[in-house]
């Protein structure tokens, strides 16, 4: 259907009081959790449109058990079916791995260029226990409505297939949602980023850039994916031995790249990691990768001489259960290194990231391995916009809004002022849960909406301020002490209590049994509190608790977690 775009229906929108809004449920503030809201339509009557639903990960201690972290979509679940349908911009976890997860709470059509649909549906086959979700393909450069919004699909550089810039078209105005994005003219897999149609669009008239601000702070330009391909040969080709290459699984191009290295050194190529298979299969499937793409299952890695394999591997950001984590531990099943082999870490390090990137590389360097990451040589590359393309970007499309999106605070605030340097007139740097009114009027921020997150926890999907998680970010600092005690009806202890201890020190700075320091703290309360008064257990409970807490806080300078278990044998005369 075309789009009325005249100034009549412009008119009409603003007596109607129809309003443009934008809101993100993540990426306003962090790196990764990218969920962004549009709105569009009267206070109270507003149609919404999401742009991709991803995940973060945990952020060590603060995190303790915690898999995956999700956005709390309670906002957008408070407006009944106002929501329209989601966009994923392309298939990397931080943009649509919360998906299966969260669609349930939903139930809308999902819109999404092939690669990134084939790479949903393999997602959906293999975790999504029989989950049907509707998955609209658009093609490349497609145009699609969703809702009252019109969509244009624009072709980007990033380092995976078919990343996708967006152009919304609404009564006032158009907004560029640029996605992740860089300007690489020879990507290895994939399209250059479709530099006539962005500067078409600059000319049409643009009111507001969403952009990516991941390397504000960076100068120049991002290199090209095919200067890597050229230093990973060149890395390879000088091992003497076997080499490890790690990098994102949805990063095809890197692929791609090691196994044009394995072919030009004459080794052979091995795949280790669950993701990594699942990429290959999909890139083969949309033509991204050849048909006839040859490469070994992990458990013929060990068939190969030193010199004859170069695998390629998960767990580039340190995931515990990844390949890469368990052969540094020496308990991968099939992969194992020695003294002079080379693991070549092809991935940037996601903040957070820093600490168990670090131990894996430590435990990889105490075997004699020698490890290669971006800070030796040309290894990497980045995804995301520099300096001079970002420059180069407001310099095409020339909104009178900028908003920058994908990156902590101070992320946004320096992309900010590149944007006011390039001339744009109206900047804002809104976090998640701020509400900015696009149009009509000039952009601002008009209100506030619940936003937070969520935590995959095992098979549950928690809250974040669930007791669990709250409960177990203590006991990793203080530990926990146990108490069990039997009493007759008549409040007689008919046993000595049982103590257990997880966490505690063993004993004190003069050597007094930490158990020991317990189990006078529980005989002395006991002794205070007459028989009769025992016979109530909540009383008895909180006495004991208070007093173990405060015993083994004067003995270690911590309060522990104390738990009492006080059961009453029914029949024992006392």
């Amino acid at each position: 259907m075309a789009e009325d775009t005249t100034p009549a229906a412009g008119r009409r929108a603003r007596r109607e009081g129809d309003e443009l809004i934008f809101l993100a449920l993540g990426g306003l503030g962090e790196i990764g959790m990218n969920c962004y809201l549009y709105g569009l339509g009267p206070s109270g009557g507003r149609r919404w449109m999401m742009v991709d639903l991803g995940i973060t990960f945990p952020e060590g201690e603060d995190d303790p058990g915690v898999d995956v972290i999700l956005p709390n979509l309670k906002f957008i679940e408070a407006q009944g079916k106002a929501l329209e349908g989601i966009v994923l911009t392309h298939a990397h976890e931080d943009h649509l791995g919360a998906v299966i997860e969260l669609w349930p709470r939903l139930k809308v059509p999902v819109y999404a260029t092939p690669f990134t649909a084939a790479f949903l549906k393999a997602k959906l086959a293999e975790n999504g226990g029989g989950l049907k979700i509707p998955i609209v393909e658009v093609p490349l450069g497609g145009k699609f409505s969703v809702g009252p919004f019109q969509c244009e699909m624009i072709s980007m550089s990033h380092s995976i297939p078919e990343p996708n810039g967006m152009a919304i078209r609404t009564p006032h105005g158009t907004v560029f949602h640029t996605g992740d994005w860089k300007l690489d003219d020879h990507p290895l897999i994939g399209l250059p980023a479709d530099e006539a149609r962005i500067q078409a669009l600059g000319q049409e008239g643009v009111l507001a850039l969403v952009g990516d601000s991941t390397n504000a702070f960076r100068d120049g330009r991002s290199p090209s994916e095919v200067d890597v391909a050229t230093s990973l040969t060149k890395v390879i080709a000088a091992a003497k031995r076997r080499v490890l290459v790690t990098s994102f699984a949805s990063n095809v191009a890197r692929i791609k790249a090691v196994a044009n290295a394995a072919e030009a050194t004459g080794r052979h190529l091995v795949v280790a990691g669950r993701s990594l298979h699942r990429a290959i299969q999909v890139a083969i499937d949309t033509g991204y990768l050849p048909r006839n793409f040859r490469y070994s299952d992990q458990n013929e890695f060990s068939y190969f001489a030193p010199d004859d394999v170069v695998a390629i591997v998960t767990g580039s950001q340190g995931e515990p259960r990844a390949a890469l984590a368990r052969i540094a531990e020496r308990q991968h099943p099939e992969i194992a290194l020695n003294e002079g082999d080379t693991v070549i870490f092809s991935s940037r390090t996601i903040p957070g990231n820093e600490k168990t990137i670090g131990r894996i590389q430590n435990s990889l360097a105490r075997m004699g391995v020698d490890v290669v990451t971006d800070n030796d040589t040309l290894v990497h590359v980045t995804g995301h916009p520099r300096r001079e393309e970002l420059r180069q970007m407001y310099g095409w499309i020339q909104p009178r809004i900028a908003i920058p999106m994908h990156g902590e605070i101070r992320h946004l605030k320096e992309h900010a002022r590149i944007a006011r340097a390039c001339g744009v007139k109206e900047v804002l740097t809104p976090v998640n849960g701020e509400v900015v009114l696009l149009a009509p009027g000039a952009a601002r921020i008009v209100d506030e909406a619940p936003v937070g997150r969520l935590f995959r926890d095992g098979r549950l999907i928690l809250p974040e301020d669930d007791s669990a998680v709250r409960e177990r970010r203590k006991l990793a600092w203080v530990g926990l002490a146990a108490i069990s005690l039997v009493l007759s009806r008549k409040g007689e202890v008919l046993a000595d209590p049982e103590i257990a201890l997880d966490g505690i020190p063993f004993e004190d700075r003069y050597g007094t049994s930490m158990e020991d320091i317990v189990f006078d703290a529980v005989e002395g309360t006991l002794k205070g509190i007459p028989p009769g008064r025992r016979r109530d257990p909540d009383m008895l409970r909180e006495a004991l608790r208070r007093s173990v807490r405060s015993a083994i806080d004067q003995a270690w300078g911590k309060k522990p977690i104390v738990k009492v278990f006080v059961s009453i044998v029914a029949g024992v005369k006392g």
